[in-house]
Protein backbone atom coordinates (compact mmCIF):
# COMPACT_ATOMS: atom_id res chain seq x y z
CA UNK A 1 0.00 0.00 0.00
CA UNK A 2 1.36 3.26 -0.67
CA UNK A 3 1.54 6.29 1.63
CA UNK A 4 -0.95 8.45 2.16
CA UNK A 5 -0.87 12.15 3.46
CA UNK A 6 -2.13 12.39 7.41
CA UNK A 7 -5.19 12.67 7.61
CA UNK A 8 -7.69 14.09 10.85
CA UNK A 9 -9.47 10.64 10.63
CA UNK A 10 -5.90 9.01 12.21
CA UNK A 11 -5.96 8.10 15.64
CA UNK A 12 -2.46 9.22 16.32
CA UNK A 13 0.06 10.69 13.98
CA UNK A 14 3.93 10.15 15.40
CA UNK A 15 4.98 14.16 13.82
CA UNK A 16 2.04 15.42 16.15
CA UNK A 17 2.58 16.86 18.89
CA UNK A 18 0.70 16.96 22.24
CA UNK A 19 -1.80 19.75 23.74
CA UNK A 20 0.74 20.35 26.45
CA UNK A 21 3.82 20.26 23.95
CA UNK A 22 1.94 22.79 21.98
CA UNK A 23 0.92 24.69 25.06
CA UNK A 24 4.61 25.06 26.37
CA UNK A 25 5.98 26.12 22.74
CA UNK A 26 2.96 29.38 22.69
CA UNK A 27 3.83 30.50 25.91
CA UNK A 28 7.78 30.10 25.15
CA UNK A 29 7.67 32.12 21.78
CA UNK A 30 5.72 34.64 23.50
CA UNK A 31 6.82 38.05 24.82
CA UNK A 32 4.24 39.80 26.88
CA UNK A 33 3.19 43.38 26.41
CA UNK A 34 5.28 46.22 29.28
CA UNK A 35 4.37 48.85 27.31
CA UNK A 36 1.26 50.47 28.95
CA UNK A 37 -1.11 54.09 29.05
CA UNK A 38 -2.92 55.76 31.72
CA UNK A 39 -6.83 55.44 31.37
CA UNK A 40 -9.87 56.91 33.43
CA UNK A 41 -10.58 54.12 36.01
CA UNK A 42 -14.24 54.38 34.74
CA UNK A 43 -12.75 52.53 31.50
CA UNK A 44 -10.57 50.01 33.13
CA UNK A 45 -12.80 46.77 33.13
CA UNK A 46 -11.06 43.52 31.35
CA UNK A 47 -7.88 45.55 31.18
CA UNK A 48 -4.51 44.41 32.88
CA UNK A 49 -3.01 46.41 35.43
CA UNK A 50 0.77 47.74 34.46
CA UNK A 51 1.28 48.50 37.93
CA UNK A 52 0.91 46.78 41.52
CA UNK A 53 -2.24 48.75 43.87
CA UNK A 54 -0.57 50.16 46.41
CA UNK A 55 -3.60 51.53 49.26
CA UNK A 56 -2.95 55.41 49.60
CA UNK A 57 -5.74 55.67 52.46
CA UNK A 58 -7.41 53.44 55.26
CA UNK A 59 -10.99 52.43 53.86
CA UNK A 60 -12.74 52.98 55.63
CA UNK A 61 -11.01 56.18 56.83
CA UNK A 62 -12.77 56.10 59.85
CA UNK A 63 -14.31 54.07 63.11
CA UNK A 64 -18.23 54.00 61.63
CA UNK A 65 -21.01 52.46 62.85
CA UNK A 66 -22.07 48.46 60.75
CA UNK A 67 -25.55 49.25 61.25
CA UNK A 68 -28.72 51.66 62.29
CA UNK A 69 -28.64 51.98 65.85
CA UNK A 70 -26.93 53.42 69.15
CA UNK A 71 -23.80 54.41 70.22
CA UNK A 72 -22.20 54.38 73.47
CA UNK A 73 -19.15 52.88 75.53
CA UNK A 74 -19.24 49.19 75.98
CA UNK A 75 -18.32 49.47 79.76
CA UNK A 76 -22.00 51.33 79.99
CA UNK A 77 -23.65 47.87 78.88
CA UNK A 78 -26.02 46.48 81.36
CA UNK A 79 -24.55 43.50 82.56
CA UNK A 80 -27.47 41.91 84.72
CA UNK A 81 -30.89 43.80 84.58
CA UNK A 82 -32.16 46.54 81.91
CA UNK A 83 -30.83 50.16 82.22
CA UNK A 84 -32.76 53.44 80.38
CA UNK A 85 -30.21 55.92 78.50
CA UNK A 86 -31.30 59.31 77.41
CA UNK A 87 -30.57 59.95 73.85
CA UNK A 88 -28.08 62.29 73.65
CA UNK A 89 -26.82 63.37 70.07
CA UNK A 90 -27.51 62.10 66.77
CA UNK A 91 -24.43 60.71 64.36
CA UNK A 92 -24.82 60.21 60.53
CA UNK A 93 -23.14 59.34 57.08
CA UNK A 94 -21.68 62.03 56.40
CA UNK A 95 -22.79 64.45 59.18
CA UNK A 96 -21.17 63.69 62.50
CA UNK A 97 -22.23 64.45 66.02
CA UNK A 98 -21.14 67.69 67.07
CA UNK A 99 -21.82 67.21 71.25
CA UNK A 100 -19.67 65.59 73.56
CA UNK A 101 -20.56 61.80 75.03
CA UNK A 102 -21.71 62.04 77.91
CA UNK A 103 -21.18 58.33 80.10
CA UNK A 104 -24.42 56.60 80.92
CA UNK A 105 -26.60 57.98 77.81
CA UNK A 106 -26.20 56.82 73.90
CA UNK A 107 -25.89 58.73 70.89
CA UNK A 108 -28.27 57.87 67.99
CA UNK A 109 -26.16 56.73 64.84
CA UNK A 110 -26.93 55.28 61.02
CA UNK A 111 -24.89 52.99 59.09
CA UNK A 112 -21.82 54.59 58.08
CA UNK A 113 -21.96 57.11 60.63
CA UNK A 114 -18.26 58.01 62.73
CA UNK A 115 -18.12 56.65 65.61
CA UNK A 116 -18.76 59.49 68.58
CA UNK A 117 -15.40 60.07 71.01
CA UNK A 118 -15.77 57.40 73.88
CA UNK A 119 -18.43 55.49 71.91
CA UNK A 120 -17.06 51.87 70.77
CA UNK A 121 -19.76 49.87 70.61
CA UNK A 122 -23.35 50.21 68.87
CA UNK A 123 -26.72 48.29 69.82
CA UNK A 124 -28.95 47.97 66.34
CA UNK A 125 -32.40 49.73 66.49
CA UNK A 126 -34.02 46.37 66.39
CA UNK A 127 -32.96 45.13 70.10
CA UNK A 128 -33.85 48.99 71.44
CA UNK A 129 -37.18 49.17 73.41
CA UNK A 130 -37.76 52.86 72.75
CA UNK A 131 -39.42 54.39 75.99
CA UNK A 132 -40.30 58.11 74.37
CA UNK A 133 -37.92 61.02 71.93
CA UNK A 134 -35.25 60.81 73.72
CA UNK A 135 -35.18 57.79 76.11
CA UNK A 136 -34.44 54.12 74.91
CA UNK A 137 -33.64 50.72 77.33
CA UNK A 138 -31.12 48.24 76.74
CA UNK A 139 -31.37 44.71 77.71
CA UNK A 140 -28.22 42.97 78.86
CA UNK A 141 -27.36 40.83 76.64
CA UNK A 142 -24.81 42.69 73.93
CA UNK A 143 -20.99 42.78 73.74
CA UNK A 144 -18.47 45.50 74.08
CA UNK A 145 -17.42 46.30 70.21
CA UNK A 146 -19.82 45.02 67.97
CA UNK A 147 -21.08 46.69 64.98
CA UNK A 148 -18.50 48.61 64.41
CA UNK A 149 -15.99 49.36 61.57
CA UNK A 150 -12.60 50.77 62.30
CA UNK A 151 -9.95 52.05 59.79
CA UNK A 152 -8.32 50.17 57.51
CA UNK A 153 -10.76 47.09 58.25
CA UNK A 154 -11.36 46.73 54.54
CA UNK A 155 -7.96 48.37 52.90
CA UNK A 156 -5.37 49.32 54.76
CA UNK A 157 -3.39 52.32 54.06
CA UNK A 158 0.35 51.00 52.31
CA UNK A 159 -0.92 47.33 51.84
CA UNK A 160 -1.12 45.92 48.34
CA UNK A 161 -4.33 45.78 46.66
CA UNK A 162 -3.59 44.08 43.20
CA UNK A 163 -0.77 42.84 41.72
CA UNK A 164 0.32 43.49 38.18
CA UNK A 165 -1.05 41.99 35.10
CA UNK A 166 -4.49 41.71 37.03
CA UNK A 167 -7.57 41.99 34.95
CA UNK A 168 -9.81 44.34 36.43
CA UNK A 169 -13.51 43.15 37.78
CA UNK A 170 -16.08 45.22 38.14
CA UNK A 171 -15.91 45.15 41.76
CA UNK A 172 -12.10 46.03 41.27
CA UNK A 173 -13.43 49.35 39.68
CA UNK A 174 -15.33 50.08 42.95
CA UNK A 175 -12.65 49.59 44.96
CA UNK A 176 -9.94 51.48 43.04
CA UNK A 177 -12.63 54.08 43.16
CA UNK A 178 -13.27 53.50 47.25
CA UNK A 179 -9.20 54.38 46.65
CA UNK A 180 -9.62 57.90 45.33
CA UNK A 181 -8.06 56.82 41.86
CA UNK A 182 -9.63 58.41 39.31
CA UNK A 183 -6.69 57.23 36.56
CA UNK A 184 -4.36 53.88 36.11
CA UNK A 185 -1.93 52.51 34.16
CA UNK A 186 -3.27 49.34 32.22
CA UNK A 187 -1.11 47.71 30.05
CA UNK A 188 -1.87 48.74 26.11
CA UNK A 189 -4.15 46.07 24.65
CA UNK A 190 -2.73 43.26 22.08
CA UNK A 191 -3.35 43.83 18.39
CA UNK A 192 -5.30 41.24 17.30
CA UNK A 193 -6.27 40.39 13.17
CA UNK A 194 -8.03 37.33 11.73
CA UNK A 195 -8.92 36.55 8.07
CA UNK A 196 -10.99 33.83 6.77
CA UNK A 197 -9.83 32.22 3.66
CA UNK A 198 -11.91 29.84 1.10
CA UNK A 199 -12.95 30.57 -2.56
CA UNK A 200 -16.35 29.41 -1.60
CA UNK A 201 -17.37 31.51 1.33
CA UNK A 202 -19.68 35.06 1.09
CA UNK A 203 -20.29 37.73 3.18
CA UNK A 204 -23.32 38.09 5.19
CA UNK A 205 -26.04 39.49 2.21
CA UNK A 206 -24.33 38.54 -0.72
CA UNK A 207 -26.65 35.51 -2.46
CA UNK A 208 -25.37 32.18 -2.38
CA UNK A 209 -24.27 30.02 -5.56
CA UNK A 210 -24.00 26.54 -5.72
CA UNK A 211 -21.26 25.45 -3.45
CA UNK A 212 -20.85 28.66 -1.29
CA UNK A 213 -21.52 28.99 2.35
CA UNK A 214 -21.94 31.81 4.42
CA UNK A 215 -18.41 33.17 6.55
CA UNK A 216 -19.66 31.77 10.20
CA UNK A 217 -16.36 32.05 11.26
CA UNK A 218 -15.30 35.27 11.50
CA UNK A 219 -18.52 36.38 13.09
CA UNK A 220 -17.49 33.48 15.52
CA UNK A 221 -13.97 34.57 16.54
CA UNK A 222 -15.06 38.25 16.37
CA UNK A 223 -17.51 37.32 19.32
CA UNK A 224 -14.41 35.45 21.35
CA UNK A 225 -12.73 38.39 21.09
CA UNK A 226 -14.64 40.66 22.12
CA UNK A 227 -14.65 39.10 25.32
CA UNK A 228 -10.67 39.82 25.68
CA UNK A 229 -8.84 42.54 25.81
CA UNK A 230 -7.77 42.95 22.62
CA UNK A 231 -7.94 45.51 19.79
CA UNK A 232 -9.56 43.84 16.98
CA UNK A 233 -8.92 43.62 13.09
CA UNK A 234 -11.31 42.37 11.29
CA UNK A 235 -9.13 41.54 7.44
CA UNK A 236 -12.13 40.32 6.02
CA UNK A 237 -12.31 36.87 3.79
CA UNK A 238 -8.95 36.57 1.68
CA UNK A 239 -9.12 34.74 -2.12
CA UNK A 240 -7.73 31.31 -1.89
CA UNK A 241 -4.51 32.15 -4.28
CA UNK A 242 -0.82 32.32 -3.34
CA UNK A 243 -0.41 36.18 -4.04
CA UNK A 244 -3.77 37.10 -2.03
CA UNK A 245 -2.34 35.12 1.14
CA UNK A 246 0.79 36.47 1.23
CA UNK A 247 -0.71 39.81 0.91
CA UNK A 248 -2.67 38.95 3.84
CA UNK A 249 0.22 37.49 6.18
CA UNK A 250 2.10 40.75 5.41
CA UNK A 251 -0.15 43.44 6.10
CA UNK A 252 -1.40 41.29 9.18
CA UNK A 253 2.06 41.61 10.57
CA UNK A 254 2.48 44.58 10.27
CA UNK A 255 -0.61 45.60 12.15
CA UNK A 256 -0.84 43.11 14.90
CA UNK A 257 0.29 41.38 17.73
CA UNK A 258 -0.98 37.93 16.99
CA UNK A 259 -2.89 37.13 13.47
CA UNK A 260 -5.78 34.32 13.00
CA UNK A 261 -6.69 32.55 9.59
CA UNK A 262 -9.43 29.77 9.61
CA UNK A 263 -9.19 26.78 6.94
CA UNK A 264 -6.45 26.63 4.31
CA UNK A 265 -3.76 24.37 6.68
CA UNK A 266 -4.68 21.06 5.52
CA UNK A 267 -2.94 19.42 2.52
CA UNK A 268 -5.49 20.33 -0.25
CA UNK A 269 -3.82 21.77 -3.51
CA UNK A 270 -5.75 25.11 -2.55
CA UNK A 271 -3.84 25.81 0.64
CA UNK A 272 -1.30 28.45 0.73
CA UNK A 273 -0.67 28.92 4.59
CA UNK A 274 1.87 26.54 4.96
CA UNK A 275 3.88 27.85 2.03
CA UNK A 276 3.41 31.32 2.75
CA UNK A 277 4.56 30.79 6.69
CA UNK A 278 7.71 29.12 5.25
CA UNK A 279 8.40 31.88 3.12
CA UNK A 280 7.61 35.13 5.26
CA UNK A 281 8.39 33.37 8.68
CA UNK A 282 8.87 30.51 10.60
CA UNK A 283 6.18 27.50 11.83
CA UNK A 284 6.84 26.28 15.06
CA UNK A 285 4.19 23.61 14.74
CA UNK A 286 1.59 22.33 12.28
CA UNK A 287 -0.77 19.64 13.72
CA UNK A 288 -1.57 18.52 17.32
CA UNK A 289 -2.69 14.66 18.25
CA UNK A 290 -5.93 16.49 19.39
CA UNK A 291 -9.67 16.22 18.16
CA UNK A 292 -11.37 18.13 17.16
CA UNK A 293 -8.67 20.40 15.74
CA UNK A 294 -5.70 18.33 14.34
CA UNK A 295 -4.92 20.75 11.83
CA UNK A 296 -3.28 24.13 13.92
CA UNK A 297 -0.50 25.73 12.66
CA UNK A 298 1.44 28.41 14.80
CA UNK A 299 4.17 30.05 13.63
CA UNK A 300 6.23 33.91 13.64
CA UNK A 301 5.77 36.42 10.67
CA UNK A 302 8.02 38.65 9.75
CA UNK A 303 7.65 41.82 7.24
CA UNK A 304 9.63 45.25 7.49
CA UNK A 305 11.41 44.43 10.17
CA UNK A 306 8.06 43.75 12.57
CA UNK A 307 6.67 40.15 13.40
CA UNK A 308 3.40 38.82 14.50
CA UNK A 309 2.46 35.09 15.79
CA UNK A 310 0.42 33.18 13.58
CA UNK A 311 -2.55 31.01 14.46
CA UNK A 312 -3.49 29.43 11.54
CA UNK A 313 -7.01 27.50 12.97
CA UNK A 314 -8.80 24.56 10.86
CA UNK A 315 -12.06 25.63 8.91
CA UNK A 316 -14.15 23.65 9.97
CA UNK A 317 -16.54 25.40 12.64
CA UNK A 318 -15.94 23.45 15.36
CA UNK A 319 -12.57 23.11 15.53
CA UNK A 320 -12.26 26.65 14.75
CA UNK A 321 -13.88 27.27 18.73
CA UNK A 322 -12.09 24.56 20.11
CA UNK A 323 -8.86 25.34 19.12
CA UNK A 324 -9.19 28.74 20.10
CA UNK A 325 -10.39 28.12 23.24
CA UNK A 326 -7.37 26.28 24.18
CA UNK A 327 -4.68 27.86 22.52
CA UNK A 328 -4.97 31.65 20.53
CA UNK A 329 -7.44 32.74 23.80
CA UNK A 330 -4.94 31.69 26.43
CA UNK A 331 -2.19 33.47 24.29
CA UNK A 332 -3.85 36.37 23.89
CA UNK A 333 -4.46 36.89 27.63
CA UNK A 334 -0.56 35.68 28.63
CA UNK A 335 0.73 38.08 25.91
CA UNK A 336 -1.93 40.92 27.63
CA UNK A 337 -0.69 40.20 31.02
CA UNK A 338 2.23 37.78 31.15
CA UNK A 339 -0.05 35.73 33.43
CA UNK A 340 -0.40 31.86 32.41
CA UNK A 341 -4.20 31.00 33.01
CA UNK A 342 -4.34 27.29 32.99
CA UNK A 343 -8.16 25.52 32.65
CA UNK A 344 -10.34 25.01 35.27
CA UNK A 345 -11.75 21.60 35.34
CA UNK A 346 -14.74 19.47 37.26
CA UNK A 347 -15.86 16.26 37.94
CA UNK A 348 -18.85 14.89 36.48
CA UNK A 349 -20.93 11.20 36.18
CA UNK A 350 -21.35 10.39 33.00
CA UNK A 351 -24.93 9.34 31.24
CA UNK A 352 -23.65 7.43 28.88
CA UNK A 353 -21.37 5.51 27.23
CA UNK A 354 -18.69 7.56 24.74
CA UNK A 355 -15.89 5.92 23.05
CA UNK A 356 -12.47 7.02 22.65
CA UNK A 357 -9.12 6.02 20.59
CA UNK A 358 -6.13 6.55 22.60
CA UNK A 359 -3.66 8.35 20.95
CA UNK A 360 -5.06 12.10 20.81
CA UNK A 361 -6.52 14.47 23.19
CA UNK A 362 -10.30 14.80 22.66
CA UNK A 363 -12.98 17.68 23.33
CA UNK A 364 -16.52 16.45 23.26
CA UNK A 365 -19.02 18.63 23.35
CA UNK A 366 -21.59 18.58 26.25
CA UNK A 367 -24.37 19.31 28.66
CA UNK A 368 -23.75 19.19 32.52
CA UNK A 369 -25.94 20.13 35.06
CA UNK A 370 -25.81 19.43 39.19
CA UNK A 371 -27.68 16.27 40.79
CA UNK A 372 -29.63 16.17 43.38
CA UNK A 373 -26.56 14.79 45.91
CA UNK A 374 -24.51 18.27 44.90
CA UNK A 375 -22.36 16.99 42.08
CA UNK A 376 -22.46 17.06 38.73
CA UNK A 377 -23.82 14.51 35.45
CA UNK A 378 -23.08 15.56 31.73
CA UNK A 379 -24.22 14.18 28.34
CA UNK A 380 -22.98 14.95 24.71
CA UNK A 381 -24.90 17.50 22.33
CA UNK A 382 -25.98 14.87 20.16
CA UNK A 383 -23.45 14.20 16.98
CA UNK A 384 -20.04 15.47 17.38
CA UNK A 385 -18.88 16.48 13.74
CA UNK A 386 -16.06 19.25 13.69
CA UNK A 387 -18.54 21.37 10.89
CA UNK A 388 -21.95 20.87 13.24
CA UNK A 389 -22.12 24.42 14.68
CA UNK A 390 -24.89 23.86 16.96
CA UNK A 391 -23.27 21.24 18.94
CA UNK A 392 -21.32 24.06 20.20
CA UNK A 393 -24.53 26.23 20.44
CA UNK A 394 -26.08 23.44 22.44
CA UNK A 395 -23.21 22.64 24.90
CA UNK A 396 -22.30 24.73 27.89
CA UNK A 397 -19.17 22.52 28.61
CA UNK A 398 -16.57 20.68 27.23
CA UNK A 399 -16.04 16.75 27.74
CA UNK A 400 -12.25 16.34 27.98
CA UNK A 401 -10.35 12.98 27.47
CA UNK A 402 -6.75 12.98 27.71
CA UNK A 403 -4.72 11.51 25.05
CA UNK A 404 -4.57 7.97 26.79
CA UNK A 405 -7.87 7.52 27.72
CA UNK A 406 -10.07 4.92 25.84
CA UNK A 407 -13.71 6.13 26.72
CA UNK A 408 -16.07 5.78 29.40
CA UNK A 409 -18.89 3.90 30.31
CA UNK A 410 -22.01 5.16 31.79
CA UNK A 411 -21.71 5.93 35.83
CA UNK A 412 -18.06 6.60 35.02
CA UNK A 413 -16.42 9.97 36.50
CA UNK A 414 -15.23 12.10 33.82
CA UNK A 415 -13.25 15.63 33.58
CA UNK A 416 -15.66 18.64 31.90
CA UNK A 417 -14.79 22.38 31.32
CA UNK A 418 -17.18 24.10 31.95
CA UNK A 419 -17.59 27.15 29.49
CA UNK A 420 -19.16 30.14 31.79
CA UNK A 421 -16.33 32.50 31.99
CA UNK A 422 -14.67 30.75 28.97
CA UNK A 423 -16.66 31.21 25.48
Amino acid sequence: MKDRPASCLDAFEVDAISVDEARQIITNEITPISASETVPVREGLKRYLATDIISPINVPPHTNSAMDGYALAGSDLPTTTPVDYKVSGASFAGVPSTESYQSGTVVRIMTGGVMPTGTDTVIPQELVETLDDNTIRLEAEHKAGQNVRHPGEDLAQGKKIFDKGRKLSAADIGILASLGFGEIDVLIRPKVAFFSTGDELRSIGEALKEGEIYDSNRYTLFAMLKNLDAKIIDLGVIPDTEKDIQDAFKKAAEESDIFISTGGVSVGEADYIKPTLKLLGETHFWKLAMKPGRPLTYGTVHHNNVSAKFFGLPGNPVAVMVTFLQFVQPAINYLASGKQQKPIFLKATSEENIKKRPGRTEYIRGVFEQTPDGGFSVKRTGKQGSGILMSMSLANCFIHFDADSSGVNQGDTVEILPFEGVV
